[in-house]
């Protein structure tokens, strides 16, 4: 389908410069010319203005931990700083972590305006660019995060290759970065979609079914299944659309257009808390905020991004 280059997190054209992670020097020599910006606990540092990356020098004196190299633009590097262990202001904030953390963290050291924003909340509004970088920082360092002993044989690992492997010197053992393959599911029949909702989700909240995809199993029979184990819908026919990055730790959200072959509903409420049909007239006034009870998903997501195509009629292109 058309217009899924336009997805948040989606392919910016930014050269990952693969080779140059295996070479330390060129990296040195990158870094003369390179790009900043911190993380704080998963949050980037955005400008005073809240649309785009906030960078610093590199020799700036914030607590550094590790440090992840991104990519390049020409002759421009861009790298990523894990500021976790900085005293920011606001880290108590009892917002810091929810679903809609509306919480900004700053420090005095930091750009003038700049402040750590949650990636959900601020994605809508950085460029492709932007968000790409912003979400590569993301993933690799939650990675990081949580994968500091070895799987193989439970020794510490270190950082490798300006941070895409950690290597354990205990077994030899080589660690990557993963990334989960997820279907999200639009399942139509007629002129309805059916949308569900979990119950850690804000009040009047509901999106497409979503489900992890298992192990040897295809996008159409993993659509058919979650769709059956969330809300006892049999879908048939399956067709994939478009995939998002969602580092929300770190995977790939593979969009599918499935066709219902009945109307009748039985939730699993260890899987989900809800599930309606909804028509095309209702979803329009929903996404236009015109439906009080109705909060659909937020924009950036894929889920938005299929929603909308649904109701302009642009799937088939």
């Amino acid at each position: 389908m058309r217009g899924v280059d336009h997805i948040t997190f989606g392919d910016s054209g930014l050269d990952r410069a693969e080779d140059f992670r295996r070479d330390p020097r060129a990296l040195r020599d990158l870094r003369s010319k390179a790009r900043i910006f911190p993380v704080w606990r998963g949050k980037p540092l955005l400008t005073a203005d809240r649309t785009a990356l906030a960078y610093v020098s590199a020799d700036s004196t914030l607590p550094m931990g590790l440090e992840v190299f991104l990519g390049r633009e020409n002759e421009t590097a861009f790298f990523a700083w894990d500021v976790s262990d900085l005293d920011v202001r606001d880290a108590d904030n009892k917002e810091l972590g929810s679903f809609f953390d509306k919480s900004e963290q700053t420090h005095p050291d930091l750009p003038a305006g700049s402040a750590f924003v949650d990636l959900k909340r601020a994605m809508a509004a950085l460029s492709p660019r932007d968000g790409e970088l912003a979400a590569m920082a993301r993933s690799v360092l939650d990675w990081h995060r949580t994968h500091g002993f070895c799987a193989n044989c439970g020794a510490p690992t270190t950082p490798a290759k300006a941070g895409f492997q950690r290597v354990c010197p205990a077994c030899g053992f080589q660690h990557f970065p993963r990334t989960d393959p997820v279907v999200i599911m639009l399942v139509t029949y007629g002129n309805d979609v059916l949308l569900g909702r979990n119950t850690n989700w804000p009040k009047g909240m509901y999106s497409l079914l979503a489900g992890f995809i298992d192990p040897s199993e295809t996008l159409e029979a993993a659509v058919r299944r979650e769709v059956w184990e969330e809300a006892g819908v049999r879908v048939g026919s399956v067709r994939y659309l478009a995939s998002q990055p969602w580092p929300f730790p770190s995977s790939l959200m593979l969009g599918c257009w499935g066709e219902a072959l009945g109307r009748e509903i039985a939730i699993d409420p260890e899987e989900i808390e809800d599930a309606r049909w909804v028509s095309r007239e209702q979803m329009c006034d929903a996404l236009t905020g015109h439906d009080p009870e109705l909060l659909p998903a937020r924009k950036g997501a894929i889920a938005r991004f299929l929603l909308e195509n649904w109701l302009a009629d642009r799937l088939d292109l």
